[in-house]
């Protein structure tokens, strides 16, 4: 299984709170709509740091992660119709494109 973590930062001017509303409460339901996403995607998951005592402020504002089954589920997503021309574009009202960081992992469950 493939997994795709994507570490996120909100455009300038929104506020974190804003942020994580528009993340969980608009683009994770719009995502989650396609008929795509529940043919070729695994999981989906969107988190946002809390305050944690004795840890460092976070780097990123969220995370997106979304596991596939196979590189050709991964492709058949991405170049789907609607992930093009609803989802995508959604992206750029609240994530500051440019700071995106990505890691593609295999996921090992050690507990």
């Amino acid at each position: 299984m493939l997994k795709f973590a994507f570490m996120i930062n909100r455009i300038e001017g929104m506020s974190f709170e804003a942020f994580v509303e528009y993340h969980r409460d608009r683009h994770a339901p719009l995502f989650a709509s396609i008929p795509e996403a529940r043919r070729y995607v695994k999981k989906y998951a969107v988190s946002h740091p809390v305050h944690a005592e004795n840890y460092p402020s976070p780097a990123y504002d969220g995370l997106t992660e979304i596991w596939f089954g196979s590189w050709e589920d991964h492709d058949a997503f991405f170049a789907s119709e609607n992930y093009r021309k609803l989802v995508n574009p959604d992206e750029a009202k609240f994530i500051d494109l440019s700071s995106v960081a990505v890691m593609v992992s295999e996921e090992k469950v050690v507990i």
